[in-house]
This record gives C-alpha cells, sequence and structure tokens, in this order.
C-alpha cells in the first residue's frame, strides 16, 4: 500500500474569500501531495503569488510562492492509503499535466459558477477542485465525488485519515524536544550568584 495526501487550505486572499462568501465552506482551496512532507503537491491555482488572475498548473511548496506570501493560511491534511499500482497511475497523471502545462489553464469561470450552482467546464480548463478530482479518478481511485466539485467535498472520501489541522506553515515544524536540548548542553541557566564578601 502507499499514502497520498489530500490538503485543504484557506489563504484569505480576496479569491478564496469570495468563493467562502458563495460556499460558506472552511476551506476554498484543494492540493494533492505524493508525499508526507508535501515537498510533491500539486493543483491549480496563482502561477504569481501577486497576480490571482494568471493560474494553472502548479507545484506548491509550503515555503515558496503564494503559501510564503500568505504565511496565515489555514488548513487540514488527511492521508488515503491507495494501491501500488494507482499510486504509479496518479504520478504519471500528474506528471503529464506538468509536462504539458502549456496546454492548461485555470477554469476562473468553472470556479465562480460553483458559487452558482452551475458546471462549465472546458477542456484543458482547471480549478484546483476539478484537477484533484481528475488525476484521482483517472488513476481508478473510488472517490465518489460529485460533478458540481468542491475543495470541502474531498472530506467525504471514504478511508481519509486527518493527520493535521492548523497553520499550514507550521505543518512539519520540528518540535522542541526538552531531553535533546539537555543532553547537548543547549539549554541556558542561571549560574548560582557568588557572596559579596
Amino acid at each position: 500500500m502507499k499514502k497520498i495526501y489530500i490538503v485543504l487550505t484557506y489563504s484569505g486572499t480576496a479569491l478564496s474569500k469570495i468563493i467562502k462568501g458563495f460556499t460558506k465552506d472552511e476551506f476554498s482551496h484543494v492540493s494533492i501531495s505524493l508525499d508526507k512532507e508535501l515537498n510533491e503537491m500539486y493543483s491549480f491555482g496563482r502561477l504569481n503569488p501577486y497576480n490571482p488572475f494568471w493560474g494553472g498548473f502548479v507545484h506548491e511548496y509550503i515555503d515558496k510562492g503564494t503559501f510564503k506570501r500568505f504565511y496565515k493560511t489555514r488548513s487540514k491534511i488527511y492521508s488515503l492509503n491507495i494501491t501500488e499500482e494507482q499510486y504509479e497511475s496518479l504520478k504519471n497523471n500528474i506528471k503529464q499535466i506538468e509536462q504539458e502545462k502549456k496546454n492548461y489553464k485555470f477554469n476562473i469561470i468553472g470556479l465562480l459558477a460553483v458559487g452558482f450552482h452551475k458546471k462549465i467546464q472546458k477542456e484543458h480548463y482547471f480549478y484546483c477542485a476539478e484537477f484533484v478530482k481528475y488525476v484521482m479518478e483517472k488513476a481508478n481511485i473510488n472517490t465518489v465525488l460529485p460533478e458540481l466539485i468542491r475543495p470541502e467535498n474531498f472530506k467525504e472520501i471514504t478511508g481519509l485519515q486527518e493527520i493535521y489541522s492548523g497553520l499550514l506553515k507550521n505543518y512539519n515544524s520540528p518540535k522542541l524536544n526538552i531531553a535533546e536540548l539537555v543532553t547537548n548542553n543547549l539549554l541556558l541557566y542561571t549560574s548560582p550568584k557568588k557572596e559579596i564578601v
């Protein structure tokens, strides 16, 4: 078995606030990661952290790009067990889109239409939830997700395990190990005061 990771986020950008205003959902963006560290995390979103209208296929990072700029991004991260065959198929599907990313566009109209319960989709156009749903279903991962897809719908996938909830920037932050600090004599301490004679 292999694990993949579904990453739900709310960054507080103007666009995410508009989406949240329509959907009333907790999260407005979804990404998929092939590894627990989120080094192989992908979605459809901003190509430039400062331009919400220039979007497409993105290799996302916690400490770079949009998530670095919007450092107060809230998140929930889930793991999902899949087969080796599904994992390889998913990886290949993502890599194929990455190699042909110039042919793919961000489906901004489709994204806004979701707020009005309408589906507008064109070939080679995706918003984040459409992309994640597409690559998962193409890899024969049984998602049972609705046609009119929103990031929140991914919480409904059978077998998801929540592994993190909090600020995205704090995910994978090293925990302070007091015992290790003491062992390595790294703790500051106050030396006893000398008596004045």
